[in-house]
């Protein structure tokens, strides 16, 4: 039993700073209480932007020194996994195993991030039709970027924020999400200790209503990366204005399963990627799409694979699924589930809850206009429905308000090429499930999905303002 609570204080212009405002951190699974958060007050986020506006216009952070930062920050990383896991399953619910990953992936983020540093160059532009001028860019920061990150990769998603603004050279002011707020410290800690220079990080905690908007309305501010609902998203392009914003916001993601797939292989992925992390991934699969002359072997070995989940203490090894973040967003898919059958729905398997836990559960016979399917889940609910012609599933997976990524099994290889052009989504998976990332890769959606992209190599080219100079080499 933990006999110890720590308090972990905010980081503000170098330094570390408490207050008497906490934020109690639980752990999901036991409900002890297991951190404490220091909170911003209006004070302190004045003094985390003026220190990075300052650091902006008169600290030098030279392109190897980022480099050898965020490489320094990776080193670090490595060397604590099994710790920073543990505190990524114990405040955040997740499977230590995927907390794990979790850890190590934040790791190879950094370092594409490191060597993405080195490549921020500019072009000469072919000058046809004046004489005497010289043309080329320049990439320089944008300036200061405030990131807000949500809970279910607490260690990650903060990384995709923090370390490509950093590797194009701009400060940034963290927002992580305050029920997961422990391990966002522990990697400010690290990046301290790799060197990061004074006033180019900072870390507050609070409430979107206080210290996020705070943070919209500080016109000092050039830039928002955000992860979060559309709701939210829209709410701060709206307070922004015309400043920039990387808004990463919500999907109901589909995968295909057409008829002439294998069909073991696509039951036992989907199986163990509609319900990993409770759900509570971006991405995670939520509509499953099958061709009707394949439903009842598709139904028979997907159902098998999800009995065989193991449901429970997110520090057990060999648990698939842990708890939700909170006893209330369990209840408010509880409630979900139970609209979608009063409306016609039929549970195949789970709808069932204790506590933070929702056990897996598959949903057929689903209608427009059922929460389950047309919005986020988020939870570990999974949609089947059935199509009979491709053109048809496609309409499907296309009849949504989001479009971040889709998913098709398949042994037609012609549909590789074919499909990227009709579904409606930022990214497609061919012969694997939606919920397929890679951090080098560009990632982000379309319609309620958000805009702009993150993977360390795109998200910097949001970062940075490309600025054109003209020589005139004549008298």
């Amino acid at each position: 039993m933990q006999t110890s609570i720590v308090t972990e204080k905010l980081f503000i212009d170098g330094k570390w700073i408490e207050t008497s405002n906490t934020h109690k951190v639980y752990n999901k699974f036991t409900g002890e209480l297991f951190s404490e958060i220091c909170v911003a007050d209006e004070l302190r986020i004045n003094q985390a932007v003026e220190a990075a506006v300052h650091a902006h216009k008169h600290t030098q952070f030279p392109a190897d020194f980022r480099y050898q930062v965020l490489m320094k920050t990776a080193e670090l990383l490595l060397q604590d996994v099994d710790a920073l896991a543990e505190i990524i399953a114990k405040e955040g619910g997740k499977p230590i195993t995927d907390a794990k990953a979790e850890v190590r992936r934040s790791a190879s983020t950094l370092q594409i991030a490191a060597d993405e540093a080195k490549k921020l160059v500019g072009e000469i532009i072919p000058n046809y039709n004046v004489q005497g001028r010289f043309l080329y860019t320049i990439k320089k920061p944008v300036g200061v970027v405030a990131a807000i990150t949500p809970f279910n990769f607490p260690l990650n998603l903060v990384v995709h924020k923090v370390a490509p603004a950093l590797a194009a050279g701009n400060p940034v002011i963290l927002k992580p999400a305050s029920d997961t707020a422990t391990i966002a410290i522990k990697l400010c800690e690290l990046l301290e200790q790799a060197g990061v220079p004074k006033g180019y990080l900072h870390c507050v905690i609070g409430s979107g209503g206080t210290v996020g908007e705070q943070l919209l309305n500080d016109e000092r501010i050039s830039h928002y990366t955000f992860t979060g609902s559309p709701a939210v998203g829209k709410h701060i392009q709206k307070t922004i204005g015309l400043r920039k914003a990387t808004l990463e916001l919500g999907s109901n993601s589909a995968t295909i399963v057409h008829g002439d797939a294998d069909i073991s292989k696509a039951a036992a992925k989907l199986a163990k990627m509609a319900f990993a992390h409770a759900g509570q991934i971006c991405i995670s699969v939520q509509r499953i799409f099958v061709q009707n002359s394949v439903k009842e072997k598709f139904l028979e070995l997907f159902l098998n694979e999800v009995s065989r989940l193991k449901v429970g203490d997110p520090l057990d090894p060999e648990t698939v699924v842990g708890p939700m973040i909170s006893v209330k967003e369990a209840k408010r898919i509880e409630q979900w589930v139970e609209e979608a059958a009063s409306a016609g729905a039929e549970i195949l398997t789970g709808g069932k809850r204790e506590g933070s836990i929702y056990y897996p559960t598959v949903i057929t016979n689903i209608k427009k206009g059922m929460k389950v399917a047309d919005e986020e889940a988020f939870a570990p609910v999974v949609t089947v429905t059935t199509y009979e012609t491709l053109e048809e599933a496609i309409e499907l997976v296309n009849d949504s308000k989001y479009g971040l990524q889709a998913g098709i099994y398949t042994s037609d290889l012609s549909l590789s090429y074919k499909i990227p052009y009709l579904l409606e989504v930022g990214g497609v998976v061919i012969n694997d499930t939606c919920c397929f990332r890679t951090d080098q890769m560009p990632y982000g959606g379309v319609k309620e999905s958000g805009n702009g992209k993150e993977g360390p190599a795109y998200a910097i080219q949001e970062l940075v303002e490309t600025v054109t100079v003209v020589v005139n080499l004549e008298d």
